[in-house]
């Protein structure tokens, strides 16, 4: 009888603390792979300290991190989106996805055609000569899932990536990250203070508690992933009741804090 498959990150009783302060913990979360998960929750509660960790950039204090059965190294086993796209101003749009193919190895014929992909599936196809700080803000966070998706890792890991940006824009790229992650399969964790992008992009959404942060609701979002109008997605009756109880959970440690 053949092993089930290792989990795409599996956090197992961890902790996590800066000097006398448990920032995170214990919590643990077990991701399948090519789900949606979406950390949410106030600040401080942990969800950035959460995603360093899976990405590697800090050892857990307590308890153990694995993606795909590994320790997680920086760079290796996931490919980053920051709120700030962090991307070389001197370069064009597609001379950035071009470095990050370089770094994965991609032989120098191939990366022609793979930068004109992946901009086309983010759709930046008509920008890629443009230098970076002529295209609007949005536009560069595109860059920066596109250069994210060069590397062929199955982990995308994205840091509120949408948070600096207006309202339509911001909705907008949602859209395209739905799509996109569709089209990839890759497992995905994004960390949002928003409950709406929550209920939008996740297949599956954890609230964390307010500091040290813990599991506070773990819900699976039943809601079709393909095909839907994303305005008539919004407009669905248990969107906005998935919407409703994840805001109660979110606002709960405010609510305790209130009555104290």
């Amino acid at each position: 009888m053949s092993s089930p498959p290792e989990p795409a990150v599996l956090v197992e009783d961890v902790e996590h603390r800066y000097g006398p302060v448990t920032a995170l913990g214990p919590l643990s979360l077990t991701v399948a792979a090519g789900a949606f998960l979406v950390l949410v929750g106030a600040s401080g509660c942990g969800k950035s300290t959460l995603l360093r960790l899976i990405a590697g950039f800090e050892r857990p204090s307590a308890g153990r991190v694995r993606v795909a059965g590994a320790e997680p190294v920086p760079g290796r086993g996931a490919g980053l989106v920051f709120q700030a796209p962090r991307l070389l101003p001197w370069k064009t749009v597609g001379g950035n996805v071009a470095l990050a193919l370089r770094y994965a190895g991609v032989p120098r014929e191939e990366r022609a055609g793979r930068v004109a992909e992946l901009l086309e599936r983010v759709g930046l196809h008509d920008v890629a000569g443009r230098r970076t700080w002529e295209v609007s803000g949005g536009q560069q966070q595109r860059v920066a899932i596109a250069r994210a998706l060069a590397v062929p890792n199955p982990l995308l890991l994205l840091d509120e990536p949408f948070a600096a940006l207006d309202a339509l824009t911001r909705e907008r790229l949602q859209e395209d990250l739905r799509r996109v992650s569709e089209a990839s399969g890759r497992t995905c964790v994004f960390v949002t203070h928003s409950v709406d992008e929550a209920v939008f992009l996740g297949s599956r959404v954890v609230v964390l508690s307010d500091r040290p942060g813990r599991v506070a609701l773990d819900q699976p979002i039943d809601l079709p992933r393909t095909g839907v109008d994303p305005e008539e997605l919004r407009r669905l009756p248990e969107y906005a009741a998935y919407r409703a109880e994840l805001g109660r959970a979110v606002r709960a440690p405010e609510q305790q804090r209130s009555t104290v």
